[in-house]
């Protein structure tokens, strides 16, 4: 309790000396910890789900280009996994401070996890799990019903269908659109991200440099930011249930 109670007055004391206030824009930044509580595996992760599944073999054009098969097979089991977790405590924290405050969710994340918890603005960075795309439009985007996608599942305009996400080695086509929603942003929260996927991770040196920048993740986290920076050491549920309750008390 001590340490709960030591960590919130920081908190708040750091919230007061950006000179930060409840009417201001909150833009939650979060990563695949944000999902891991809900038992979405990480291929950061010790025993992660990447671990038997070479990056290069599932998740790269090339491997799209050598074996389709094997690419949606690794998604639909991947899309099978999400379709029997639920959102957690912070994913629903998430959205209650969305319907309490000016806040949107960027995520890097491909799940639906922020949007089953109810929140309802949520901006993915690199895809959507429970989407598919043409191989030849990529404007034409299909919702999935259930996890199954396969060979032979065509867009209208006869082209196999792709998982609707970004692969190691390709532009993340979203990026601009994410440095608008920071224009007004007065407080960046970064959750459940090691920071280490870039150009997804080069949003918080985009922030005003009077941007306050508190980082919710246990472990280490290499963060670059020209203005204050708090870490709280915690899980993704704690760590944005302390915030929650220090914005209601702020």
């Amino acid at each position: 309790m001590y340490i709960t109670e030591k960590t919130a007055q920081g908190l708040n004391k750091f919230l007061s000396k950006a000179q930060f206030t409840t009417s201001q824009s909150i833009i939650v930044f979060s990563g695949a910890g944000m999902s891991a509580e809900s038992g979405i595996s990480t291929f950061r992760d010790k025993g992660g789900l990447w671990e038997n599944h070479p990056i290069e073999e599932v998740a790269t054009p090339e491997a799209w280009r050598k074996d389709r098969e094997k690419v949606l097979d690794f998604y639909n089991m991947r899309r099978k996994q999400l379709l029997s977790v639920e959102p957690n405590n912070g994913h629903k924290t998430i959205a209650t401070l969305e319907r309490d405050y000016n806040l949107k969710v960027i995520t890097q994340n491909v799940d639906d996890l922020h949007e089953r918890a109810g929140t309802r603005n949520v901006f993915h960075l690199h895809g959507e799990l429970r989407k598919a795309r043409s191989t030849v439009d990529p404007s034409l985007i299909y919702p999935i019903d259930g996890w199954a996608l396969d060979i032979g599942d065509l867009c209208e305009k006869g082209s196999q269908l792709r998982p609707h996400v970004v692969w190691f080695g390709e532009m993340v086509p979203a990026m601009d659109e994410a440095i608008d929603y920071l224009d007004d942003c007065g407080l960046m929260v970064v959750v459940g991200s090691s920071l280490m996927v870039y150009p997804a991770a080069s949003l918080i040196q985009m922030i005003d440099p009077s941007c306050p920048l508190i980082v919710i993740d246990p472990g280490e986290v290499p963060v670059q930011s020209g203005g204050p920076i708090l870490h709280l050491k915690l899980g993704a549920s704690e760590g944005l249930n302390l915030l929650h309750n220090v914005l209601k008390s702020f």
